[in-house]
C-alpha cells in the first residue's frame, strides 16, 4: 500500500529569542512537483490563523534560490519580515541549506536576501520604504483615538504616525472597524523611546484591512521607521521594539535605499498537513 501523502509545516517565532513572543508564521517548504493553487495557498493560511503563512519552493535543484510568497488569513501580501525570517530559519534548521550559506528569496517585492549574523541572529536585506509627509484622511487619528500626532505620512503600504512619547503608542486602543475602512494595508504608530530603554523607538502596527487587527512584530514596518528614526537620531544603526501584546526587537541599520533588518527566530511545533487537506 502507497504510503499516505503528508507535507510538512513548522511554525516559528520570529524577532524574539523565546517562544510565544514575536510573531509566529507558519512555513511550509512545497516539493518541485506539488500542485499548489492560490486558492489552496490562501485556504491553509485561512485554516493558520496566523497573521502569516509562507510558502517556499526550491527555483532549482540547487537549492541556491527559493520562491517565497506570503498569505495572510484573507489576502496575498506583497511585502513580509517576519514570515521572510522564519523562512531562512526552517531552511537553516532543517539542513536545506548550510548555516554559512545566505538564503536568496525572489518574492513580489524582488530578491530578497537573509544572512546568519555574528550576533547569532538573522540579517534580512530589505527595500527601504520610506515615508513622507502627508495629510491623514479624516478617519485615521479618530480610529487611533488621538487628537493630533507629531508627524503623519505614508509609502507605498502603510499610513506612518509619530505620536509625542512612548507611553502613547503602548496606550492606544484603535477602532478596528474604522481602521479597516482606509485605502492602505496599514498603519504604523511610533515615538522615541522613553529614558532608559534598551531601544530607540517604540512601534505598533495595526493591520485590519488584510485580516491583522494588530501584528505582534512586523519586518515591513521598520523598512520605513528604520529610516525615519536613522535620520531623526542621526544613526545608522537602530533597535526598536514592537510594543504589542507578545513584543518583538527589531535591529535596523540603513544601507542607502536598503535597509537591514535583525532579529532571532525560534521553532515552536512541527506538524504535518495529511492527505485530506492537500490539493
Amino acid at each position: 500500500m502507497a504510503p499516505e501523502r503528508r507535507l510538512p509545516v513548522v511554525q516559528v517565532d520570529a524577532f524574539t529569542g523565546q517562544a510565544f513572543a514575536g510573531n509566529p508564521a507558519a512555513v511550509c517548504v512545497l516539493p518541485g512537483d506539488f500542485p499548489a493553487t492560490d486558492a489552496w495557498m490562501q485556504a491553509l493560511a485561512r485554516e493558520m490563523n496566523l497573521s502569516v503563512t509562507a510558502y517556499l519552493r526550491a527555483q532549482d535543484e540547487t537549492g541556491e534560490v527559493w520562491s517565497l510568497r506570503w498569505f495572510t488569513p484573507v489576502i496575498e501580501v506583497d511585502l513580509c519580515g517576519h514570515a521572510t525570517l522564519g523562512s531562512a530559519h526552517v531552511l537553516w534548521e532543517s539542513g536545506r541549506l548550510d548555516a554559512g550559506t545566505a538564503a536568496r528569496f525572489e518574492t513580489r517585492s524582488g530578491r530578497l536576501t537573509c544572512r546568519q549574523a555574528a550576533a547569532g541572529w538573522i540579517e534580512m536585506d530589505f527595500p527601504a520604504k520610506r515615508a513622507t509627509a502627508a495629510e491623514p484622511p479624516p478617519e485615521l487619528l479618530p480610529a487611533l483615538g488621538i487628537a493630533s500626532a507629531r508627524f503623519v505620512g505614508k509609502n507605498a503600504f502603510d499610513y506612518f504616525v509619530e505620536l509625542d512619547e512612548d507611553g502613547q503608542v503602548r496606550r492606544l486602543r484603535p477602532d478596528h472597524g474604522r481602521l479597516r475602512s482606509l485605502p492602505m494595508r496599514g498603519v504604523i504608530v511610533t515615538a522615541g523611546a522613553r529614558p532608559g530603554a534598551d531601544y530607540d523607538f517604540v512601534s505598533r502596527f495595526f493591520a485590519p484591512a488584510v485580516g491583522i487587527d494588530e501584528d505582534p512584530a512586523t519586518g515591513s514596518s521598520h523598512c520605513a521607521l528604520g529610516p525615519y528614526w536613522s535620520e531623526k537620531l542621526g544613526r545608522r544603526e537602530l533597535v526598536g521594539w514592537q510594543a504589542s501584546a507578545r513584543g518583538g526587537r527589531v535591529h535596523t541599520r540603513i544601507e542607502g535605499e536598503r535597509v537591514v533588518l535583525g532579529g532571532n527566530a525560534v521553532t515552536v511545533l512541527r506538524g504535518e498537513l495529511l492527505a485530506a487537506a492537500l490539493p
